[in-house]
């Protein structure tokens, strides 16, 4: 056992060591039956031909069930389990037979046992071979036959032990592992969507606003001024979010994003409608349906050829909603699919992201053409309301 617990030692200290206990673990221990091989060489043993086809079955069974212990379906299949019986009854047969030397075989049994069973039945398993043990063992060397009984007992349930305490390691590891790469596939998930929504409304911003103060330039320096001082303010935020889209810390803020919707809006010549109602949101919400404002209105600039968008933020006790409508002709994307989300990788994230906080999104054409995105999620309101307000902004 010394070579088993050895073996236990080097894996838990150096735990990325691939190596682990296999069936030529327990093949060493076969050495303990070289003085019932020498008594047959040496014609101590009567019909030393029929010990010596039992050696060979013996020592072939316990190979077959030593190397199928150490996968856990291999173990448990039928074909194991006959093959232990089987080394049970020839152990008996060759040890009462023989005795002497050939009693060391109960101990090679038991090792076999606790390789190839497990609790419960391991306990039933044990006694029953340690009972065999013992029987023929007292018959042959009366009371001091006992020893055998006991050692095949240790043998049985120390190999169950430290085999099942391995396992239990090389799951865990693998537990462990499978944990960690699901942390690698969220966070590139949650950064490859974070990029997404901030690189495309930026940029899109960026453009519509670089167009105005072309557009501007020749006969209103001063608008076109106020342009440009619009997309130097909006890249240096996006440098900033960035940040802290890379760091994970990133927040956000529903009224900060109505307003940069209002303003991109408004440079991309759409008449911009805010109505908001309802109590005050907890900051995941207000982060998820600013995300959601963000996206609708990127794609509102991009696709929609509208002249109005109208943004309405809703609460009641127990849910908030928000509505982006626009009146343009464009889809926001791709035509309507049968799960009900139209456009690219922005919606579709942000209908997992909703669905993860157990809201929903819904995004298709209107019934009077444009394009309208729906957004429901819990609200964990406070005391205060807040007041109906209505945002009507001329385009400049």
């Amino acid at each position: 056992m010394a070579w088993l617990f050895k073996t236990r030692r080097t894996s838990c200290e150096h735990y990325k060591d691939e190596r682990s206990p296999s069936g030529y673990s327990l093949l060493p221990w076969l050495l303990m039956g070289m003085g019932a091989f020498s008594n047959l060489f040496q014609g101590e043993t009567p019909d030393p031909w029929i010990g010596g086809i039992g050696l060979l079955t013996f020592n072939s069974l316990y190979i077959y069930v030593a190397f199928r212990s150490f996968v856990k379906e291999r173990r448990e299949e039928t074909s194991t389990r006959v093959a232990l019986v089987l080394m049970g009854l020839v152990t008996c047969a060759l040890a009462g037979a023989y005795g002497g030397n050939w009693l060391l075989f109960f101990p090679l049994l038991g090792l076999a046992t606790g390789a190839a069973v497990r609790m419960p039945q391991l306990r039933t398993a044990g006694l029953v071979v340690s009972m065999l043990a013992a029987v023929v063992s007292v018959a042959h060397d009366g009371w001091g036959g006992l020893d055998i009984a006991y050692a095949t007992w240790i043998s049985t349930m120390v190999t169950a032990a430290i085999l099942s305490l391995s396992e239990a390691v090389r799951e865990l590891r693998a537990a462990r592992e499978e944990l960690a790469r699901r942390a690698v596939e969220q966070e590139r998930l949650r950064f490859s969507r974070d990029l997404h929504d901030l690189l495309g409304h930026t940029l899109s911003v960026i453009v519509v606003k670089s167009e105005a103060a072309r557009r501007l330039a020749a006969g209103d320096v001063a608008a076109a001024q106020d342009q440009l001082n619009d997309i130097e303010a909006v890249g240096r935020q996006a440098l900033t979010e960035i940040r802290e889209a890379v760091t994970g810390y990133r927040t956000g803020s529903l009224s900060t994003e109505l307003d940069r919707a209002v303003s991109a809006l408004r440079a991309a010549g759409i008449e911009p409608v805010v109505r908001r109602s309802g109590p005050p949101l907890v900051p995941q919400t207000e982060v998820l349906l600013g995300w959601v404002v963000r996206e609708a209105v990127t794609n509102a600039v991009r696709h929609s050829r509208a002249d109005r968008c109208e943004i309405v933020v809703s609460g009641s006790g127990e849910r908030v909603a928000l509505t982006v409508t626009d009146d343009g002709g464009g889809c926001g994307g791709e035509r309507a699919e049968k799960s009900g989300i139209v456009g690219g990788t922005g919606l579709k994230g942000l209908a997992e992201r909703l669905s993860a906080a157990g809201g929903t999104l819904t995004a298709g054409p209107g019934p009077r053409n444009g394009f309208v995105v729906t957004a429901e999620l819990p609200a964990e309101l406070e005391s205060r309301e807040l007041a109906v307000e209505e945002i009507r902004l001329p385009v400049g």
